[in-house]
């Protein structure tokens, strides 16, 4: 029995259908499963965190691999059928609940297919944690802006912050028709390997709150996109106007500026405001 034939079965057995809200769409192709596996090295030192274990496909198959896995499904009623299907495994933890609120074992692997409604507070999440390797399934088009280049329709905030805490791969394309039910969007397979940050920046929280200020204006010039940064710190416009030509690019766009190059603006920015006396 294929996976889509066994997802409609348990389901149907259950009187359950897919919530949109919870961004339900089980994924049926086996394939895609085993290519997700083969991306990361699973040992049994290994604890392995999953959310959205939905029907425990993926589930089952790290159990075979893993020392341990963490299995997080917000669902009570998906829960329920993950219990009874995997309690012959030992090795596997089930949570209930929302992965950004409740408490979570270490880990230092990640294997999932989250719901795509909490793609971006996910990886937020996951930058703050220690982990070896992450290889999750998004929407193709946030896997494109994960990876995206400067000056480029994808490239903002989220491509800035993966690139100050991962090495970014994408690895694989999903057709949509391999979900079901079938979601508006195609998929892609990506890889998170935490690193040093390539770049030094003066304070790494202000510093997040600048890249999410310009980058709601990214194709202003740095000078003028900059204001809602320092309207968001508290910086009055007479203290802001003697510093905004003089920061180092001041004279590009936001789109157009790398990682690097928004972090030296940022460093001589923070650096002269604290002579101020400002910060």
């Amino acid at each position: 029995m294929g996976l889509l034939e066994e997802t409609r079965r348990i389901l149907n057995a259950n009187k359950i259908y897919p919530r949109k809200r919870l961004g339900q769409n089980f994924l049926v192709e086996e394939s895609v499963l085993d290519k997700m596996i083969s991306y990361v090295f699973i040992s049994d030192n290994d604890v392995v965190l999953e959310v959205g274990a939905g029907l425990g496909f993926l589930t089952e198959r790290l159990a075979e691999l893993a020392g341990q896995v963490i299995a997080v499904e917000i669902d009570s009623r998906l829960v329920k059928i993950l219990v009874r299907r995997l309690s012959h495994y030992k090795n596997v933890m089930i949570l209930r609940g929302d992965i950004l609120k409740i408490p979570v074992p270490t880990f230092n692997k990640v294997v999932s297919i989250p719901p795509y409604s909490i793609s971006s507070p996910l990886l937020f999440w996951l930058f703050k944690r220690n982990f070896d390797c992450a290889v999750l399934t998004f929407q193709e088009e946030f896997g494109q802006r994960l990876a995206a280049l400067p000056n480029t329709e994808n490239y903002g905030r989220l491509t800035v912050t993966a690139y100050y805490y991962a090495d970014v791969d994408l690895l694989d394309f999903i057709p949509k028709e391999f979900f079901w039910p079938t979601p508006k969007v195609n998929s892609t397979i990506i890889r998170l390997r935490p690193r040093k940050p390539p770049f030094h920046v003066e304070n790494e929280e202000l510093f997040f709150k600048f890249i999410r200020g310009v980058f709601t204006q990214k194709n202003k010039k740095i000078r003028n996109a900059i204001v809602t940064f320092f309207r968001d710190i508290g910086i009055s416009k007479n203290i802001y106007v003697q510093l905004i030509d003089s920061i180092p690019f001041y004279y590009r766009r936001v789109r157009e500026m790398s990682p690097e190059e928004l972090a030296l603006a940022f460093n001589d920015l923070i650096m002269r405001l604290r002579e101020m006396k400002r910060l």
